[in-house]
């Protein structure tokens, strides 16, 4: 198209001296906030003694809570398990009996393991059970020396009996 009007091309050495300033101008910032970052005080926060607080929306180790009387929530519904993204819940349901009481429900979790491992801590389990029996918890320690360790079980995850507790506190 002859009737525009042509850009003048810049010689090669003025192109190189462009690129040369916005490659200077590119290590002034970068050295700009290397030199903020190492005159800013630095925090030390003394872990394990000291640990840095955690939100209350926190979800970290899993628990399975009981009621006051001592009977354990889960009543083996099975929710948490189909809920879980992963499948890392396994649990396994028995009838409870009149001699033999677990929890308020017609069933209770006989076997209830959580892989730690699988667990993604999304808090789906949590959301699901109707009873609240699942919880999560703020612990966030979780390390170990053997994968077999990570693999938590009933009695792992069960809170204390409230009433052993109780005795406990008043017997000192």
């Amino acid at each position: 198209m002859p009737d525009e009007p042509k850009t003048p091309e810049r010689p090669p050495r003025q192109t190189a001296q462009l690129s040369l300033g916005k490659e200077l101008l590119g290590l002034a910032k970068g050295l700009g906030t290397t030199l903020s970052e190492a005159l800013r005080p630095t925090l030390t926060v003394q872990y394990p003694e000291d640990k840095s607080p955690r939100s209350e929306r926190y979800r970290g180790r899993h628990y399975l809570r009981r009621y006051e009387n001592g009977l354990e929530r889960c009543i083996g519904c099975e929710l948490c398990a189909a809920a879980c993204p992963v499948g890392c819940i396994l649990v396994v349901a028995a009838e409870n009996t009149p001699e033999q009481r677990v929890s308020p429900g017609e069933r209770y979790a006989k076997v209830y393991e959580i892989n730690m491992l699988r667990c993604i801590f999304c808090g789906y389990c949590e959301e699901a059970c109707p009873v609240q029996a699942i919880v999560l918890g703020p612990e966030y320690e979780l390390a170990d020396d053997s994968r077999e360790k990570f693999v938590y079980t009933k009695d792992m995850l069960l809170e204390p009996d409230p009433r052993d507790v109780a005795r406990e506190v008043d017997g000192k």
